[in-house]
């Protein structure tokens, strides 16, 4: 009999749950709605006596799929990378964040037409909207706030790279507030699990002082049921400070022996009995539970279908930019009061200029341009002013050719992009472009033996890099290429991507050379002579079909990566000579179709690389080629884009067995080699 009243309170309670639990997730997608009836949409309210005006804060943003790098950040929200860095306690060569990574994002609070609001401006991504962007952003503005502040454009399905007013909400302290040793109030975006005392602890504040903090809402603040996707008023002394920058997670692929059931065979064969009854009891009522749940979530579901549809496809699009992060520069934050002002007024974003060198300077870089620090051709290893430069020798035509623009600008520093650091226009029939320096030569080097390094390394030493090393160098020239086709506004074409225009530094991170010299490149496909020996020639199987006919667009780019990618994997050049036995030219591209088709696994495992032995993952190396292929599709609209290639390589790198050694080992041998910086 007692069974009865147990079944009743668990089926209700679970019941009353559960509801309760849609009902808070529906409160806060109602507030982020355009429609809401909230008068706290807008913000916190600022026309109480006592209250500042003006002041400068932070707000907390969650690295995610939407906002997962500081290029990301950057392009999408306006924020300046270097700042993002200072504050957070990182490098700004940090390119990539791990995914629910809390930032501290600094933020200029402002009383505006009676609210506390942060402006920022956001870049949209096409078919975006105004709720799917309060979304993204957890709750830190609102769809009627962002059309307020944007009243001439449409909230559903944004055209793409359209530049958008967010109003970020956010509070200054009141006048009572700073009497009671309340600097600044942090603006926090609610989660799933979050309550008062627990926020509490983590910022090392009391329930009473955060409850009071919200108070200043039109509403009541009910601080029982914090609803996600809202914000939160924290008050706090001092700047917070919430650790290092966390590692990337990896995979989980294995249950801990920890996490299996133990059972104790000598329970009695009752207590067995009544567990048996609770889980059927359990079971039935998740099951009707689910059952009301599903029913409810259609009802909801009816009235968004349009904006999520919409906003699925945006998400995908953003997918496509998550990455972790490759920083072991993991720095906590500065907890002293003391800097606190400064550290938030005094945070400049940085700048990056193009020297002007005079050829003086360049002569006693260079040694007088001695052969001894010839790197190949026309370009010199120098030192000046205490930095490593490659300088090169070009017509002076070439520099006027050069989007020193590029350059000029901090927002387009990439760690994974060669930047030009200087020009010499001198008076005499020469001129010269200054470098960024890597000092482990080009990828063409260390595959085929370039001259960088053939006099003086691999002539006596018999060098080559490991599989690890191949995948992380063509996770790093996806990055720079999605940076460039994805993030860069307007888009940017590199036009001239190959094993010689990429470069490793002293930690063989790859870097992409000749970016801002599109049009230096201009006579690579005039006139193609597809029956030449001549190495050179070289540059015509990068070359995209459509390209012979002078169309160029990030695809293009995509086929010139797709065919590194077969040099990688094969340790061959894009197109081989014709050899003593009648056989023909035989270009990458093509033959990586004939062995993908022949479905001859020994096919492949013949060609691919043999300086790697059986160092070497086969089932990896069949998915690199699987990519190349698509990649080198004939017809453009059936590659895929940058940013499909990093989720695919990311996912490679991820379940490589050795991935975690891919950021940090090294090549089989090391040399200190002299780098070329540009093939123009």
């Amino acid at each position: 009999m007692g069974m009865v009243p147990l079944i009743s309170k668990l089926y209700f309670g679970a019941f009353a749950f559960i509801l309760i639990c849609l009902l808070v997730s529906a409160l806060g997608q109602n507030l982020l709605s355009c429609q809401t009836t909230s008068p706290d949409a807008p913000g916190y309210h600022c026309n109480s006596n006592g209250l500042q005006d003006r002041c400068k804060t932070f707000a907390i943003l969650h690295t995610s799929s939407y906002f997962s790098s500081l290029s990301n950040l950057s392009f999408y929200l306006g924020l300046d990378r270097f700042v993002i860095a200072a504050t957070n306690g990182f490098s700004a060569n940090t390119e990539f964040l791990p995914k629910d990574q809390p930032l501290l994002i600094p933020i200029d609070c402002k009383c505006n037409g009676g609210f506390f609001q942060a402006l920022v401006t956001k870049t949209t991504i096409k078919g975006e909207s105004f709720y799917s962007i309060s979304k993204s952003l957890e709750g830190l503005t609102t769809c009627k706030a962002i059309r307020e502040k944007n009243p001439g454009i449409s909230p559903e399905n944004l055209n793409g790279k359209v530049q958008l007013q967010v109003p970020l909400r956010c509070a200054c302290p009141s006048s009572t507030e700073v009497i009671l040793a309340t600097r600044l109030l942090l603006s926090y975006p609610v989660s799933a699990g979050d309550t008062i005392p627990n926020l509490a602890i983590k910022f090392n504040t009391t329930p009473e002082a955060i409850t009071s903090a919200n108070n200043r809402s039109l509403t009541t603040f009910k601080p029982t049921s914090l609803v996600p996707l809202t914000s939160l008023l924290i008050p706090l002394g001092g700047k917070p400070t919430l650790g290092p920058l966390a590692k990337p997670n990896e995979p989980n692929l294995y249950i801990p022996a920890s996490s299996l059931p133990v059972i104790n065979p000598h329970k009695k064969r009752s207590k067995m009995w009544t567990i048996g009854v609770y889980i059927a009891v359990t079971g039935a009522v998740v099951g009707v539970s689910i059952a009301i749940a599903a029913a409810f979530l259609v009802i909801q579901l009816k009235k968004k279908k349009q904006v999520l549809s919409k906003e699925a496809d945006m998400e995908l699009q953003q997918l496509s930019l998550s990455v972790r992060t490759t920083s072991d520069k993991k720095v906590s934050f500065d907890e002293s009061q003391n800097h606190f002002d400064s550290q938030i007024a005094d945070i400049t974003p940085g700048k990056v200029f193009v020297e002007t060198y005079t050829v003086e300077e360049l002569k006693r870089a260079t040694e007088d341009f001695n052969s001894s620090n010839q790197i190949e051709g026309s370009v010199y290893h120098g030192r000046l002013n205490g930095k490593n430069l490659a300088i090169k020798r070009v017509q002076p035509e070439t520099i006027s050719k050069v989007e020193l623009g590029l350059f000029q600008d901090a927002t387009h520093h990439h760690p994974n992009i060669i930047r030009v650091v200087g020009t010499c226009l001198s008076e005499g029939p020469d001129s010269f472009l200054v470098f960024e320096y890597a000092k482990n030569g080009s990828l063409k080097d260390w595959l085929h033996g370039g001259l960088a390094m053939k006099n003086q390394f691999i002539a006596s030493c018999y060098c080559f890099l490991t599989w690890n090393q191949r995948l992380k160098i063509c996770l790093d020239v996806a990055v720079a290429l999605q940076y460039m086709h994805h993030i860069m506004h307007p888009s940017y074409v590199h036009r001239n991507i190959k094993s010689r225009n990429i470069f490793l530094d002293e930690e063989f991170n790859a870097k992409i050379g000749n970016f801002g010299m599109a049009g230096c490149v201009e006579d690579d496909t005039k006139e193609p002579d597809f029956n030449s020996t001549n190495p050179a020639s070289w540059s015509l199987g990068y070359l995209a079909p459509e390209a012979h006919q002078g169309v160029v667009s990030s695809s293009t780019d995509v086929f010139s990566f797709g065919v590194v990618l077969l040099e990688v994997l094969s340790g061959k050049t894009p197109i081989t000579r014709p050899n003593d036995n009648g056989e023909g030219s035989i270009w990458l591209s093509k033959k990586i179709k004939s062995i993908l088709l022949s479905e001859n696994a020994d096919e492949l495992r013949e060609w691919i690389d043999s300086a790697m032995g059986e160092n070497y993952s086969f089932d990896e190396a069949a998915t690199l080629a699987n990519i190349a292929r698509a990649c080198t599709e004939e017809d453009p609209s059936l590659r895929p884009t940058s940013g499909e290639i990093v989720e695919k390589l990311l996912r490679l790198v991820e379940e490589s067995t050795e991935g975690e050694q891919i950021l940090i080992c090294e090549s089989s041998c090391k040399p200190l080699v002299k780098s070329t910086a540009t093939s123009v």
